[in-house]
């Protein structure tokens, strides 16, 4: 293969040189006015020309040589660079030993500095935003920021924040994973994507069981979800649950098609959306009669 190699700039430098030979004779010819110095000019013009046109079969040759050369590691392997790299992972940061006191001074440091940048990772959803800001902030990976962002879940839980803590959390657990992770595989969790990546895919699996779980919780006696049904009735069906407005839910059933408001008022029966039992005494109230099955005679 290497031999092959030198061959081959062997053949391009004699290609390089005799075109270049053949220009500056070219030139020469054109500016010249005396014929036999001219003639001269013309021989070795010819002699280059003929040159060339053995370089171009000599060319031929040499390509088709290189389609008949079999494949194997001499012959599709290229030297890359002189020297070699090895890749180490980075080890983790050894854990210092620390009283209480220099713990909770360090903790305290650390929010002081960082304090806007915790709020800001705490507020983010996405993966793809974490990753980066993380990223750009890779002293934020850390046992203070998971800790930090504890003590703001439990604040906003006691102030009765349950949406605002609940997206905090998220991001705390995500926190938490990588530093898990990183014990784990025994790698720096800020040098660490597989770990960004882990955490992301064990994420996705429990926000995913645990929407899986909340859909069953609320799950109807007829095994319909009341989220699904209320969104799929006509728009006028769903201002009436919406509003919880029984003469206005009465009025909408009597203008309906009778085997269309029975079909609608079965599957708000079987998520639980329409208790008929609870709500018989709320219809008679309003002295108002829907002329359907038994189902769906009672409006709450």
């Amino acid at each position: 293969m290497e031999e092959a190699q030198k061959e081959k700039e062997a053949f391009e430098a004699k290609k390089k040189e005799t075109e270049q030979k053949m220009k500056e004779l070219q030139t020469k010819l054109t500016e010249m006015s005396d014929e036999e110095k001219a003639e001269e000019v013309k021989r070795e013009l010819d002699r280059i020309e003929a040159e060339k046109k053995a370089l171009q079969e000599k060319e031929q040759e040499l390509r088709k040589k290189e389609r008949q050369t079999p494949w194997n590691v001499d012959t599709i392997s290229k030297p890359g660079f002189a020297k070699t790299v090895i890749n180490t992972k980075p080890t983790r940061p050894k854990e210092e030993e620390l009283t209480e006191e220099e713990r909770e001074q360090r903790m305290k440091d650390f929010v002081k500095q960082n304090e806007k940048l915790l709020k800001k990772f705490g507020m983010l959803r996405k993966y793809d935003d974490s990753k980066k800001f993380l990223a750009e902030n890779q002293a934020l990976v850390c046992e203070n920021t998971a800790n930090y962002l504890v003590i703001w879940c439990i604040n906003l839980e006691m102030e009765e924040k349950k949406e605002l803590m609940a997206h905090v959390a998220h991001q705390c657990i995500c926190m938490q994973y990588i530093l898990e992770l990183s014990k784990q595989l025994d790698v720096d969790p800020r040098a660490c994507e597989r770990i960004r990546k882990r955490a992301a895919e064990k994420l996705a699996a429990a926000a995913a069981e645990a929407e899986e779980e909340e859909r069953l919780a609320r799950l109807g006696p007829g095994g319909l979800d009341p989220e699904e049904v209320i969104n799929s009735l006509p728009e006028e069906l769903q201002k009436c649950f919406e509003s919880r407005d029984v003469k206005m839910l009465q009025e909408t059933i009597a203008k309906m098609d009778p085997e269309e408001a029975k079909y609608h008022m079965k599957r708000c029966v079987d998520s639980g959306l329409w208790v008929p039992e609870a709500n018989k005494e709320a219809s008679e109230d309003e002295g108002v009669e829907i002329s359907q099955d038994t189902s769906t005679d009672d409006v709450d």
